[in-house]
C-alpha cells in the first residue's frame, strides 16, 4: 500500500509520500515522488499502485522530458503526457497482468506551476488517463491509503490555511495512516512549493524526526476524549442500571 497526499492551499502546495514498498514478502524503501524542475517553474509527481506499472509509466515520462527541445508551459499539457504513458503502459502490459490475476493500477498526483500557469495547480492521474484538477472546496487528495487520514484532513483543512498549517495536517493524516496500515511507513519524503519562489523544495522525515509530534497528539486526542462532555452518555447507563438485576 501507499500514502501519497497533496494538498493545494492558497499560499502554495504541499506533498507527502510514503517510502515503504512492499512486492510479496519484500519490503524496501523507494521514492515515490519525482520533482522536475522547468524554466520559470517546476512540478512534482507522486504515485501509488502496481510497482511495475509506475516504474514503466515514471521511464517512459523521463525520457519524454529529456527528449522535448522545449519545457511544458502549462502544467495540464504535463498532465496530458503523463496519461499518454499510462495508456502505453496499459496497451503493452494489462492483458499480461490480467491474465497473471494483478490489476492494471496506477494513481498519480501531479502539482506545481509552469510558466503560462496563472497560479499553482494540482491533479489526480486516475488508471485509465483521465485527470480531475483538485479545487478549493475539497484542497487535498490522497491516493493509496486513503481512509485513515481523511477524517484529520476534512476537520482540519480549508483552502485559505497556510502551507506549514496544511503541513502539519498532512504529517497527522500520515501518522494515523502510519498507525492503522502496516505497510505504511517512514521515512516520509515532502515536497513544498510557493509561487513566490516560483520553485519546490524537498525534505526527508525520518521516525525519530516526528516521534515527539506523534505521542503529543496521541496524548491530546486521549486528554480531549477525556474532557468531552458525558452528560448524553448518562442516560444510556442510566437505563443500564435500571435494568441490572
Amino acid at each position: 500500500m501507499t500514502f501519497c497526499l497533496g494538498i493545494k492551499v492558497k499560499e502554495g502546495l504541499v506533498g507527502l509520500a510514503d517510502t515503504r514498498v512492499t512486492s510479496g514478502s519484500e519490503c524496501i524503501t523507494a521514492r515515490k515522488v519525482n520533482v522536475y524542475p522547468q524554466d520559470h517553474g517546476s512540478l512534482f509527481v507522486m504515485t501509488s499502485g502496481l510497482r511495475s506499472v509506475r516504474d514503466k509509466a515514471l521511464t517512459y515520462f523521463n525520457e519524454l522530458i529529456e527528449e522535448r527541445d522545449q519545457p511544458f508551459d502549462r502544467l495540464f499539457k504535463a498532465v496530458n503526457a503523463f496519461a499518454e504513458q499510462i495508456r502505453r503502459v496499459a496497451k503493452e502490459d494489462r492483458n499480461s497482468l490480467e491474465e497473471s490475476g494483478l490489476h492494471f493500477n496506477i494513481h498519480v498526483l501531479i502539482g506545481g506551476q509552469l510558466s503560462h500557469d496563472a497560479e499553482h495547480k494540482l491533479y489526480l492521474v486516475y488508471p485509465q488517463g483521465n485527470w480531475v484538477e483538485v479545487g478549493k472546496g475539497t484542497p487535498y487528495y490522497i491516493i493509496g491509503a486513503s481512509g485513515y487520514g481523511k477524517p484529520v484532513l476534512d476537520r482540519t483543512l480549508k483552502y485559505e490555511d497556510s502551507m506549514r498549517h496544511a503541513m502539519k495536517v498532512g504529517c497527522l493524516a500520515f501518522d494515523s495512516t502510519r498507525i492503522s496500515a502496516a505497510d505504511v511507513d517512514f521515512p516520509i519524503d515532502v515536497v513544498i512549493y510557493s509561487p513566490e519562489k516560483r520553485k519546490i523544495i524537498e525534505y526527508r522525515y525520518n521516525k525519530e524526526d516526528l516521534v515527539e509530534v506523534s505521542q503529543w497528539w496521541q496524548e491530546k486526542l486521549r486528554h480531549a476524549i477525556q474532557d468531552l462532555p458525558s452528560d448524553w452518555i448518562e442516560k444510556s447507563f442510566a437505563v443500564l442500571n435500571q435494568e441490572a438485576p
